[in-house]
């Protein structure tokens, strides 16, 4: 999706996803070569909805797999003088680019399995305690948010009640909470489960009431994707039946065992089978005889926004724009009560602020 076709006046704030954090000089890099000139591209929208804000979210989930990356989190908030390194670098490209706050998606502190430490609970607060001092004595009002996930496994690694007042909002990634992974789990087993359903979902907010947290510094997390499988038993297709591995990959996306919500839409379009499951509020849909997946369509996107306006959360945040064809969007925008604007035919922008036109590429 090229940035000038980025849906606006749903969205108030778009985090770009992502940066990365250098393990040797703890300054941000781009994830690849073809990033770099996006960044422009994007904050140029703030021209067509004034209200918009851009921030940078930096990290994710294969930041953390095995590899150079893997303890640069770590490595980073352990010292002062490598926070020091990273606030220089995030403010002089905050300000290069005219962005709005950034978003910190370390997957995840004090986990050993993800390059994590045990010092990682209190560092990660000292980081947030500085990043917000560095960033008030900016000048400019910068916001800061965490990623963090609804799994209790991974959610105790962080020190919630000590980081509150360091960050804007917590966005709680409400999704992936099953996949082709739960096969290598003792407790879990090769079964399929929605990857995103209220019934855990409440489990995984739990910690948060424990500790205490505003819910309004919480952000639901809806995803524009579904986490698929192949089963094993073309005659038990219900969830908790058992599967055997990923369903085949889409024909953008390409990974098996998650599809975007734009080729789950073409699935259903060529026929196949829907069953609603209410307690969950989450769809299922299977094809091809032995093809799974679950996802959330325009009604269950509306129970999860109705569920979080009854727990009084912030709001709701999604992943990702580039995953969704338009459905879920503009579905979502009806459910929230805000319309979507008009897109424009002339591109490139121009920036007033850098005095350059931005390049036209793909985000």
């Amino acid at each position: 999706m090229a940035p000038k076709d980025i849906p606006l006046g749903i969205y108030t704030h778009i985090n770009f996803a992502f940066a990365l954090l250098n393990p040797k000089t703890f300054r941000l890099d781009d994830m690849d070569a073809g990033t770099a000139s996006l960044y422009g591209d994007v904050a140029a929208l703030k021209l067509r909805q004034p209200d918009l804000e851009v921030w940078i979210a930096i990290g994710g989930w294969a930041m953390n797999d095995p590899g150079p990356y893997q303890t640069a989190f770590s490595d980073m908030a352990g010292s002062e003088a490598n926070q020091d390194a990273f606030f220089d670098s995030l403010l002089t490209f905050m300000k290069k680019h005219d962005l709005d706050g950034v978003d910190l998606d370390w997957e995840y502190p004090v986990a050993d399995d993800r390059g994590g430490i045990p010092e990682d609970f209190d560092n990660y607060v000292n980081l947030l305690r500085r990043l917000r001092q560095r960033l008030n004595a900016s000048g400019r009002k910068y916001g800061i948010s965490l990623a963090v996930p609804a799994s209790y496994w991974y959610l105790r690694g962080f020190n919630l009640q000590e980081m509150e007042q360091y960050v804007s909002w917590f966005n709680i990634m409400t999704y992936d909470i099953h996949g082709v992974w739960d096969k290598t789990i003792d407790a879990l087993g090769p079964y399929a489960l929605a990857h995103t359903n209220l019934t855990e979902i409440e489990l995984g907010l739990e910690l948060f009431w424990r500790n205490n947290i505003n819910p309004e510094r919480i952000n639901l997390g809806l995803g524009f994707y579904g986490r698929s499988f192949t089963m094993k038993d073309p005659n038990c297709m219900s969830a908790g039946c058992e599967f055997t591995e990923g369903a085949k990959g889409g024909e953008c996306t390409g990974t098996p065992g998650v599809l975007s919500a734009a080729e789950i839409v073409k699935i259903i379009d060529n026929g196949a089978t829907l069953t609603f499951d209410e307690k969950a509020a989450v769809m299922i849909v299977t094809w091809d005889t032995d093809q799974w997946v679950s996802w959330d369509d325009a009604k269950t996107l509306g129970m999860k926004v109705d569920f979080a306006n009854r727990r009084c959360l912030g709001g709701t945040m999604v992943w990702a724009i580039d995953l969704d064809d338009g459905t879920l969007i503009d579905a979502l925008g009806e459910n929230i009560g805000r319309p979507k604007q008009d897109t424009i035919d002339e591109w490139p922008l121009v920036f007033p602020c850098l005095g350059t036109e931005q390049p036209k590429d793909e985000l």
